[in-house]
């Protein structure tokens, strides 16, 4: 999955709805963050509730492609170590 632009409070509840939508058994989400400039609390929610759904299923969750924007602030709320990142 490609996101662009900003994960904040007016764009997440499209991704938790894309997550919503994926099968209950789905074993591997990646989601590019490339082209993600801003990361808000509500889009960590969001990325925290993906997680725990594709966990639950004992599937894995990916994120890729952090800015370094981006990568501060899942370095600074602990995410680089509760999700699955790759460079």
């Amino acid at each position: 999955m490609f996101l662009e632009g900003r994960l904040d409070t007016s764009t997440s509840p499209q991704l938790k709805e894309e997550v919503e939508n994926c099968p209950e058994d789905i074993k591997r989400l990646t989601l590019d963050f490339e082209k993600v400039a801003y990361v808000s609390s509500a889009g960590l929610r969001v990325l925290l509730f993906a997680h725990k759904r594709i966990s639950a299923g004992n599937g894995r969750m990916t994120v890729r492609g952090l800015g370094e924007e981006v990568r501060e602030v899942f370095a600074i709320t602990g995410f680089l170590d509760i999700l699955n990142v790759e460079d």
